[in-house]
């Protein structure tokens, strides 16, 4: 199942990630770039150093400068995201281009790559709560919490990852199509952010 080959190389990602833990490590990506291993790997790369933004820019001693950086570190990466979310679809529309679609097939309310980048983040949090179940420091209470916890996460893993394959084998069947809409993240372009475009001449 494509959603299990996926979840491999999301975890590959994190626990290659966790070995230095540091947002300022080198990338290096594995498998090469004709794959859509190599997509994957990529993809989830930037949500695990963005997870670690995240909560390094909530420090409330953090200085504001690196703050400021470390927002803009953040807008990047989420531009950087979007536009992985677009490659891989088009690895899927390329792969079902030959599908005749049959009358009466219907849209979803998202395409497979969207469906996979929820699928990454699940992967994020499914990690970080078992390092909270983990843990040696914690309070019995605590560690019970987290443990409930990370059975709804695996849960929710094995409904979304049933999900995204029906998705997949629908769309490869031809009762499903897929439409892709280029995202327009309007905060990043000097056109269409009224900040940026006042700033411009």
């Amino acid at each position: 199942m494509f959603s299990d080959f996926a979840f491999k190389i999301f975890q590959e990602s994190i626990d290659t990630y966790h070995i230095k833990d540091d947002v300022y490590q080198e990338f290096t990506n594995p498998y090469p770039k004709d794959k859509v291993e190599h997509l994957l790997y990529r993809k989830n790369w930037i949500d695990t150093v963005q997870w670690h933004y995240e909560d390094i820019i909530r420090d409330p001693n953090i200085d504001p400068v690196a703050a400021l950086d470390l927002k803009r570190k953040i807008d990047a990466s989420n531009q950087d995201r979007t536009d992985l979310v677009e490659y891989i679809d088009s690895y899927f529309l390329n792969k079902y281009q030959s599908v005749q679609v049959k009358d009466g097939a219907k849209i979803n309310t998202e395409s497979p790559a969207w469906a996979l980048d929820r699928l990454s983040i699940l992967a994020l949090k499914i990690y970080h709560m078992q390092e909270e179940v983990d843990r040696t420091d914690a309070t019995p209470e605590h560690t019970q919490k987290c443990s409930d916890k990370l059975a709804v996460l695996l849960e929710q893993k094995k409904d979304l990852s049933t999900a995204i394959d029906q998705l997949l084998k629908d769309i490869e069947a031809g009762d499903k199509y897929m439409k892709v809409y280029k995202q327009m993240k309007m905060y990043n372009d000097d056109e269409l952010n009224p900040v940026l475009r006042g700033q411009k001449g």
